[in-house]
């Protein structure tokens, strides 16, 4: 699976993952799936509601943001293909924690924050069985 990103939208998803640091931030990616290719079109930030004191490691959001981002993605004819969230000062692979949260249909994309400056970001499709994710190919156009 080739996920397609454009240039300004990486660099908004660093600005925000760099803005949310030391904790974890995240949000949603908008856009079209066809065939083995999904490209995202637009992306939502949304706010980090775990426990604060476990922001630094830990991403979630309600599912009153699923309904309002699903509702914002079909007005500008798009769907919900996926999310993005930081790990900061950690690798830009998924947790075991991300895994047991993940759904199959989706596409993940992680960046890494090491103090406080994006530094890698990479792309993860859950496997069907959920026993782990799969890196798939992300291209960034300018």
């Amino acid at each position: 699976m080739t996920v397609k990103l454009n240039n300004d939208l990486q660099q908004q998803i660093f600005e925000q993952m760099e803005g949310t640091f030391p904790n974890e931030g995240g949000g949603f990616l908008l856009g079209q799936a066809s065939g083995d290719e999904i490209v995202i079109k637009d992306i939502t930030q949304v706010e980090n509601t775990f426990e604060e004191e476990e922001q630094y490691h830990r991403y979630a959001m309600t599912p009153q943001d699923w309904m309002r981002l699903e509702d914002e993605a079909d007005e500008k004819g798009l769907t919900l293909v996926g999310y993005y969230h930081s790990h900061p000062n950690a690798p830009a692979i998924p947790s075991i924690y991300d895994r047991d949260h993940a759904l199959p249909n989706f596409v993940y994309i992680i960046t890494s924050v090491q103090d406080g400056k994006a530094v890698d970001m990479r792309v993860w499709k859950l496997k069907a069985d959920r026993s782990e994710f799969d890196n798939e190919t992300l291209v960034v156009e300018s």
